[in-house]
């Protein structure tokens, strides 16, 4: 299977990014995961990863929806990871996003980061899900 590349123009850059479906398993369910990866300066700058775990609850479960970044997503990403200090025009290297140090500070609309995809030690995606939308209705 090809992977499509995707261009995103940002002031005078122009980033390119791909998104990977995958799914994590949680303790009670297994749950959609989109694996972003962007790059600023070529595929020699430093990469910006982040896991973006779905905050989608259906009726036959987590793993089933169709959620997916959309382009405004991923420019928030960006803008995001610039702040935090991501540098594209670094040669080589990834600048990940992680959970343990980015949840609480980024949240888009229908996805948290997550560190699960990387270690079966970060939070489980089910706990994440659950407790996003009992703060939502609450």
């Amino acid at each position: 299977m090809r992977t499509r590349l995707r261009h995103l123009r940002h002031g005078s850059r122009v980033f390119t990014w791909r998104a990977e479906i995958h799914h994590v398993r949680g303790d009670r369910d297994w749950h959609r995961c989109i694996r972003v990866r962007v790059w600023g300066t070529g595929k020699a700058g430093q990469a910006l990863q982040a896991d973006l775990l779905s905050l989608f609850v259906g009726p036959w479960g987590c793993a089933a929806d169709g959620s997916y970044p959309t382009p405004a997503d991923v420019r928030a990403l960006i803008l995001f990871a610039l702040r935090s200090g991501w540098d594209p025009s670094r040669r080589g290297g990834t600048f990940a996003l992680s959970e343990m140090q980015h949840a609480d500070a980024f949240v888009l609309p229908d996805f948290v980061l997550t560190d699960r995809l990387r270690t079966p030690h970060g939070a489980d995606p089910t706990d994440r899900v659950l407790a996003f939308h009992a703060r939502e209705q609450g």
